[in-house]
């Protein structure tokens, strides 16, 4: 594999960037030039002496936008732990760097727009998740870097990452690939026996965006907020890996915000949904095996209708790769009854027992292969999605940490106090991670996944959250899709650009925005007067604006029409 490198300096000079290695023995330096954009490979003494040095921890790569080329670069990073023995890092902060010396060349209304793109990328830079390892690829899951030929082996990490979870794809020329994944990382003890175990979950960058403006699939069956969750324990020089995959319900179907608390979902009248279907779960297949659906959805109300399409999908594919499974989650767990979710538990143990988990001895010999997944869903893919990924995760945790000899025979993860805190806790820190990437707050339901029971703090944290989703999904999400679509490369600034689409005439409704003054009368009946008039705009207004709902929504301004329907 390639060369790779931990630290570096930053040289800057009027006409060229110089990106140094800075570990033992490096001598590479990159120097970019600013005008021409330019990269070459030189030497230390190349490097002017006049040039302005400060260190930097990496590279995301390079954006165009309004005022020309940008450089990312990542300015400082905070050890989360060691996977197999692998430091694994977290981008923390960062800093984008123009090319150019001065914006004095645009418009005034070009350095509007310039400012509101590296806002955007500002956005999107400081989502908690960006995580890297120079020497491992977080990419892969343990199994699949298993079974990979010597040729694979000698690519470099770019070359070789799984580009589902490489999120600044885009931003890349010559630099490292940089995985959003969500880390959690501990050093546990059970029965005086020390082992490691992690969570890793791996954020799709293919049809990524939030809640409301991204659901289902788009043409080449990527689904909308698909991770990939894998859990890693390695004991005395054996590991074991166990995945599970989230994903929106796989077809056509949207549910765009307009003001009310709960949006009715839309299943799209247009488009071949099994051909698109069909694309999801062949790849799903290809990548790991037998697929287990776990739909968590309401079998009643507006959620209904997606169930039914759902099932009638799976029988008209009739794959015998796949198996479908209904749980209503709200009815099953309703009015507090949250040991039902052992029924699902229970229905599904034979087919995990099926599938089992990936193995590897202490002489590195492969004992086992997981031969499916679990792909579990909700609407969100969030909360009901993480309590039940999280008590399957236990399952095989269990048998594995059996089969290693950490756990005694009958001894139950369960009954490990120490143990079964720290599980919980990392459970309901990755919900709360995927939740505000996609939802833009922590997770509900993380008092069950953190004590094994709904508590009414719990319940009221769920109601801060739900007021908070609401807010957000409503009127700063448009910003946030934007921010995500310019990141990818979904959305091309051209340099110099005149007429960005951040510029949106307003139509008449807009005028029922304005504020209104009162004034009382000095007499009762002007007074009178006056609130039988202004409580009468007062409801007119709002009616006009909730039955235009999706008009006064903060909608995404970058995006193509046909990600949206």
């Amino acid at each position: 594999m390639a060369s790779t490198y931990n630290t570096f300096n930053l040289h800057t000079t009027p006409e060229k960037f110089y990106i140094e290695a800075c570990d033992d023995g490096a001598g590479d330096v990159l120097a970019v030039d600013r005008v021409s954009t330019e990269m070459t490979l030189t030497v230390r003494k190349d490097v002017p002496p006049s040039a302005v040095t400060r260190p930097m921890c990496g590279i995301m790569g390079t954006m165009r936008l309004v005022a020309g080329m940008y450089l990312i670069v990542i300015t400082k990073k905070k050890k989360v732990g060691d996977l197999l023995g692998h430091a694994v890092w977290k981008a923390t902060d960062f800093d984008i760097i123009s090319y150019k010396k001065t914006v004095l060349h645009l418009t005034d209304t070009q350095m509007q727009d310039n400012k509101a793109f590296l806002s955007m990328i500002n956005s999107v830079l400081n989502t908690d998740g960006f995580y890297f390892a120079t020497d491992y690829d977080l990419t892969h899951t343990l199994q699949r870097l298993a079974n990979t030929s010597p040729e694979f082996q000698e690519m470099t990490l770019l070359e070789r990452a799984d580009q589902r979870f490489v999120w600044n794809g885009h931003l890349l020329r010559d630099f490292m690939a940089q995985p959003e994944v969500i880390v959690a990382m501990k050093s546990c003890c059970i029965n005086g026996k020390i082992f490691d175990w992690n969570i890793i979950s791996r954020r799709s960058c293919f049809r990524a965006g939030v809640r409301y403006y991204v659901r289902g699939i788009d043409s080449e069956g990527h689904a909308a907020n698909f991770v990939e969750t894998e859990q890693i324990v390695q004991y005395n020089g054996a590991k074991a890996s166990f995945v599970q995959t989230r994903g929106s319900i796989p077809f056509y179907w949207s549910q765009r915000p307009n003001l009310k608390y709960k949006p009715k979902p839309q299943i799209s009248k247009s488009g071949n949904h099994l051909d698109g279907f069909q694309r999801h779960f062949d790849s799903q297949i290809i990548t790991y095996g037998k697929q287990v659906i776990l739909n968590l959805v309401n079998q009643k109300g507006s959620e209904k209708p997606l169930e039914q399409a759902f099932a009638k999908m799976v029988d008209s594919l009739g794959n015998g790769m796949i198996k479908y499974v209904a749980f209503d989650f709200h009815k099953e767990c309703s009015r507090m009854r949250w040991h039902r979710l052992q029924i699902l538990v229970d229905m599904v143990a034979e087919m995990q027992n099926e599938f089992g988990y990936f193995l590897v001895d202490s002489d590195g010999t492969v004992q086992l292969q997981q031969d499916g997944t679990f792909r579990s869903n909700c609407m969100d893919c969030l909360d009901r999605t993480n309590v039940i990924q999280s008590l399957l995760a236990r399952r095989s945790l269990q048998s594995q940490l059996a089969r290693m000899g950490v756990l005694h025979v009958g001894q139950r993860i369960e009954e490990q106090a120490d143990f079964e805190k720290i599980y919980k806790n990392a459970w309901a820190d990755n919900a709360n991670a995927c939740a505000k990437q996609y939802a833009g707050t922590g997770a509900l339901k993380t008092d069950f996944t953190r004590t094994g029971k709904r508590t009414q703090w719990g319940l009221l944290m769920d109601g801060w959250n739900s007021m908070i989703r609401y807010y957000k999904n409503n009127f700063s999400d448009g910003f946030r899709q934007d921010s995500i679509d310019l990141f990818l490369g979904n959305y091309a600034v051209e340099e110099a650009d005149m007429n960005t689409p951040l510029h949106e005439p307003k139509d008449w409704k807009f005028l029922t925005r304005s504020w209104f003054s009162y004034f009382p009368g000095d007499t009762w009946t002007e007074t009178l007067a006056y609130v039988l008039f202004w409580g009468s705009a007062s409801v007119v207004t709002a009616g006009v604006i909730l039955f235009n709902g999706r008009d006064f929504v903060d909608a995404p301004k970058l995006v193509q029409k046909e990600k949206m329907d």
